[in-house]
């Protein structure tokens, strides 16, 4: 069995960062990789969805994952998403992660038109051959990518040494119950959304299910940061610590501009709750003993 210590822990989900003219700012993504050293995580998911990698282009993805790098390495564990919508920008953007030194690379199927298994498996194979000293994770995030993954085709990804494990953002639960059972302990499931928290740790607690996600951070400049306030529970075995800071994202807007910018406009501001339920001091003893004060209260009702 292999060792997934490295990989155990909260690993957030790495925010885009921008400048006020809609530029990657190396100086705000340095600054968001230190936030999250002094807040304890595990690790990071670089250029996933919260990264916006299908809105950048590769140089662009790798000035981001350069500048946390500069920062994490050595420090926390690195997950690099580096799947493009073809098959040969995302091999430089495997080999250019693997120069950096990360712990693994991530891919989600190739979007748009639905492909076979076997198709999306060569995708798949294809950019770990470009990173062949690199460990290799499947994102399964449906609902976006348009292509759910299944058991043949995970059970054909399990040939290929690389590949450790599953980040599954998909929402039923049942899916992480299926990917561990499958994995028959050799695989590791990363459970995406924070709304799966909890369900995730009960359905796969002996398959390290981690939460990917913990989309608290702000890419905006860090004298605007308040203080944050932090939770911390221990459950299975597991520190989880969530922060909450300002909670804005600068985010590149698409649409035109006066000033004829086009696709790179000026960055909008988004709160990043308005996408996500916001968790607050999360502790499974805690649930228990609510659910154990309801029942008492409810043996001390009066029966009519």
């Amino acid at each position: 069995m292999r060792d997934f210590s490295k990989y155990q822990g909260v690993i957030p989900a790495f925010y885009a960062c921008y400048d006020d003219n809609g530029e990657i700012s190396p100086e705000r993504v340095r600054a968001l990789t230190r936030y999250f050293i002094g807040k304890g995580v595990q690790g990071l998911y670089v250029g996933g969805s919260s990264g916006e990698c299908i809105y950048q282009s590769v140089e662009e993805r790798k000035v981001v994952l350069e500048n946390v790098m500069a920062e994490a390495r050595g420090k926390l564990t690195i997950i690099a998403h580096v799947a493009c919508n073809n098959t040969k920008d995302s091999q430089t953007l495997a080999a250019h992660a693997q120069e950096q030194g990360v712990d693994a690379i991530a891919s989600i199927p190739p979007i748009y038109f639905k492909l076979p298994d076997h198709a999306i498996a060569k995708y798949w194979n294809d950019i770990s051959a470009a990173a062949p000293e690199t460990d290799f994770v499947i994102y399964n995030i449906p609902q976006l990518a348009g292509v759910a993954l299944t058991l043949p085709l995970l059970r054909e990804m399990k040939k290929n040494p690389r590949v450790i494990g599953v980040k599954n953002s998909s929402m039923p639960v049942q899916d992480i119950q299926m990917f561990r059972d499958e994995g028959a302990g050799d695989l590791i499931v990363f459970n995406g959304p924070d709304e799966q928290f909890v369900s995730g740790l009960a359905a796969a607690p002996m398959a390290q299910c981690l939460s990917c996600s913990s989309r608290r951070a702000s890419c905006s400049s860090p004298g605007s940061w308040r203080k944050p306030v932090k939770s911390r529970t221990r459950s299975a075995g597991l520190s989880i610590g969530f922060a909450r800071p300002a909670a804005t994202c600068m985010r590149r807007s698409k649409r035109s501009s006066n000033s004829g910018r086009g696709s790179k406009s000026a960055a909008c501001a988004l709160r990043s709750q308005t996408s996500f339920r916001r968790i607050r001091r999360l502790s499974l003893p805690a649930l228990h003993r609510s659910t154990r004060r309801s029942k008492n209260t409810a043996r001390r009702m009066p029966v009519p």
